[in-house]
């Protein structure tokens, strides 16, 4: 399985706006200034993460973008799900329509992988990759 740009993007995005102070709209421009992702690739990744209630927008002269809910409540794998689909390894790992489940030697082990994969997303909040980055520039660092 391999997350794309828009995985990526989304998460950095998201990110940036979970450290802004609580409530601070930003715009486009802004996002795409301090992360490096072009506008227009901000402004369609922003369509399903707004669908999905994972980022608000207001429109005017002090509107932007802020987070749909409390970095707390929103985790990795909502933010990946949402942009990217399924987080499957491969395609029959849910399918019912596998001509060979029954006789396949490595569904378990693909199953076992997405469950895996689900479980480490699923965990990880935008508060705690918030206070990862926060923790960067008090780490100390000795030889």
């Amino acid at each position: 399985m391999r997350i794309s740009t828009k995985g990526r993007y989304s998460l950095e995005a998201l990110l940036y706006m979970a450290l802004l102070p609580p409530g601070e709209y930003s715009s486009i421009r802004a996002i795409s200034e301090h992360t490096g992702i072009s506008d227009g690739y901000l402004e369609q990744l922003f369509i399903p993460l707004r669908k999905a209630g994972l980022i608000t927008g207001i429109r005017g002269p002090q509107g932007g973008y802020v987070t749909g809910r409390e970095p707390e409540k929103i985790r990795v794998g909502d933010i990946l799900r949402t942009v990217e689909g399924t987080l499957e390894p491969v395609a029959c790992v849910n399918s019912k329509a596998c001509p060979v489940e029954a006789t396949c030697l490595s569904k378990h082990t693909w199953s076992e992988l997405y469950r895996e994969i689900n479980d480490c997303v699923d965990v990880i909040t935008l508060a705690d990759l918030v206070d990862a980055y926060n923790s960067i520039d008090t780490m100390e660092y000795a030889i």
